[in-house]
Formats: C-alpha cells, structure tokens, sequence
C-alpha cells in the first residue's frame, strides 16, 4: 500500500509540470515561428522564394544562391566541423550582402534566433553584386561628380 502512495503522489505538482511544459513550448513554438518569418522575409528580400526556407536542404541551397557561393558548398554542410566554418563563412557573406558588419554576421552565425528576425524584419536591403561597392573609396568620383563638372 506504501508503494501505491508513493507512485500516486500527493496531487498538484503533476499538473503543474504540465502546465509549465506547456508554457514552455508555447514560447519555444513563438521562437522557432519567428525565425521562420525572418529566414522567409530575408529570402524575399534576396529575390528567392521564401517558402524555401522550409525545406531543409533546399535553404541552405538558396543561401549558396544569396551569398553568391558555388553551389558546391552545399556538399561542405555534410562534412563534420568543415559545416561550422561554412555555416560561419555563409553567415557573415548573408550579412555582408545585406550592409551589414562582420559582427551581424557572427550573430547571425551563432545567434540566429536573434538575428534572422532582425535581418528579415528590419530596414535592411540586399545588395546582391553591388554590396561589394559599399565599401569603396569615398574619394571616388561618381556620377553625381561628372555632373556637376559638366553644368560648370
């Protein structure tokens, strides 16, 4: 009879442990939809499909496409450890290509929960082949220049 007691417990703290179970997979369902937004609003952004940040490997595809990476690369996220680098090395081109520093990239790398959304959500535009002339000289004419000179 002891036995039976000890296995039926005293009452509530089972339903509170279900109750906090369910609280705590409301949040995490949240999380994981919020980052779904973001990776599809980051794919949008990049003229891909943003439905194709749901399938699994396809994505990863789509991200070679937005970084500008070989194809090829998909290969390398099958290879113990080499998949972290790439992971890395993908994150900061992504930010990169968005305007963003290397620092966005590592959060993106690392934290993406946090990032993605950011990314998706916020004013960020992707640059595609011209993020690389963000970074150019500012001493540089530029068109606007040789206008100028010509009215003159």
């Amino acid at each position: 009879m002891l036995q039976l007691t000890l296995a039926m417990g005293y009452g509530g703290s089972e339903t509170q442990g279900g109750t906090a179970g369910l609280i705590v997979m409301a949040i995490w369902l949240a999380v994981c939809l919020t980052v779904l937004a973001g990776v599809w609003k980051v794919f949008t952004k990049a003229g891909q499909p943003g439905w194709g940040a749901l399938i699994p490997i396809y994505n990863f595809f789509l991200m070679t496409k937005i970084t500008q990476r070989p194809a090829w690369w998909l290969i390398l996220m099958f290879i113990p450890v080499v998949n972290i680098i790439v992971a890395v090395v993908m994150s900061m081109d992504i930010a990169k290509h968005f305007g963003k520093g290397a620092g966005f990239g590592v959060g993106l790398a690392f934290l993406g929960f946090i990032f993605y959304p950011i990314l998706g959500f916020g004013g960020a535009q992707y640059g595609g082949h011209d993020s690389h002339a963000m970074s150019h000289d500012m001493n540089a004419p530029t068109a606007d220049d040789s206008d100028q000179q010509q009215a003159a």
